[in-house]
Order: C-alpha cells, then structure tokens, then sequence
C-alpha cells in the first residue's frame, strides 16, 4: 500500500507495542483501527482500537513493525486520522484527531 490512511505517532507506537508485550498478544495479530456505529448519524460514530487478526475484507499496512488492518469499506472515513498517545499521571489512552482536508 502506498498511503498509509491513518497515521500513528511514535509515542502511540511505542505504547500499542508495549500492550502488544504485556498482553502477550499472538503472532499474527495486529493493530485493527475502525468504526463503531457506521452508518448511524455522524455524531455518534466513535473510532475503535485493538488487536485482530488481519481478513479478506481488510487492507493492510504496517509502521514501525506494527502491522495495522482496517476494513475496505471503512477506509474512506478513516482517512486522515491521526492516533495518539495521551498520558498524564493517573490516566494513559488513545486520543483520535482527525486532520482537516484542505
């Protein structure tokens, strides 16, 4: 694939590979990024993050040696995303910023 739709920073990386360690995820599996709620109203699509193992219906991309799957038809409204690291003292997380299109 010659575009990556959905961009992760170092710091995501870091840590997705670091849950990837601790949890003992398997080979084979990686990082699925997508939608909950798709097709419903705009306002109540939410994006999803975890580990999956890659399908037909997928394409496939892989940063820093994270393998990262989403679904075709998913893509479109992917595209532009940026995932990233938020940490502070009592709380560690996801954040998901969607780029503005120029």
């Amino acid at each position: 694939m010659l575009i990556e739709p959905v961009k992760i920073t170092d710091q995501a990386i870091a840590e997705i590979k670091k849950i990837m360690t601790n949890k003992e995820i398997p080979a084979g599996y990686g990082l699925r990024i997508g939608l909950e709620n798709m097709g419903a109203s705009c306002g109540s699509t939410k994006y999803i993050i975890g580990f999956d193992q890659k399908n037909d219906q997928d394409i496939a991309y892989e940063i820093d040696g994270v393998p990262v799957y989403i679904k075709k038809a998913e893509v479109v409204h992917l595209m532009g995303l940026k995932v990233d690291l938020f940490a502070n003292e009592t709380d560690r997380g996801f954040l998901f910023e969607k780029e503005e299109e120029k």
